[in-house]
C-alpha cells in the first residue's frame, strides 16, 4: 500500500486529510461550489480551517446548501435566525457578509458570464503551480 504524501498541517485529522487529498489544491470551476469556498473564507477569517471543515455540514444547511440566488434573498428575520444557529459561526459582520458577496457574486456572473470566468481571469485561466 502506498501512503500519501501530505502536507504537515493535515496530518492527525481524517476530515483534514480527506479535505487535502480531495479538496486543496484543486481547481474549481462550477459556481456554486466556488460561492461554497467564498462563504466558508468568509467565515474561516481568524479562525482556523479545520474549525469551518467541522461546521461545514451546518454551515449547508443554513445557507441552503449554498444556493447564492436563495442566499441573496435573505431577509433581516433569516439573518437573525442564522446567528441563533449554534451550528454556524454566528459573527453578524460575517453573516451579512454571507448576503451582501451573493448579491455581488450575482452581478459578477451577469458582468462575465460565470463568476468561474472572472475568479479564474486573474491567472490567465491556469492553475499557478508552486514547486516545493
Amino acid at each position: 500500500m502506498t501512503q500519501k504524501h501530505r502536507c504537515g498541517w493535515c496530518l492527525g485529522d481524517e476530515l483534514y486529510e480527506t479535505y487535502h487529498d480531495e479538496e486543496w489544491g484543486v481547481p474549481v470551476h462550477d459556481d456554486q461550489k466556488l460561492f461554497e469556498f467564498l462563504i466558508l473564507e468568509t467565515f474561516q477569517a481568524g479562525l482556523s480551517w479545520i474549525t469551518i471543515l467541522r461546521k461545514r455540514e451546518n454551515f449547508r444547511k443554513a445557507f441552503d446548501n449554498f444556493d447564492y440566488k436563495k442566499v441573496a434573498k435573505y431577509s433581516e428575520e433569516k439573518i437573525q435566525e442564522l446567528l441563533q444557529d449554534p451550528g454556524i459561526i454566528r459573527n453578524k459582520l460575517k453573516v451579512r457578509s454571507a448576503v451582501t458577496n451573493a448579491q455581488l457574486f450575482m452581478k459578477i456572473q451577469d458582468e462575465f458570464g460565470s463568476f468561474d470566468q472572472y475568479i479564474w481571469s486573474f491567472v490567465d485561466h491556469t492553475p499557478i503551480q508552486n514547486k516545493v
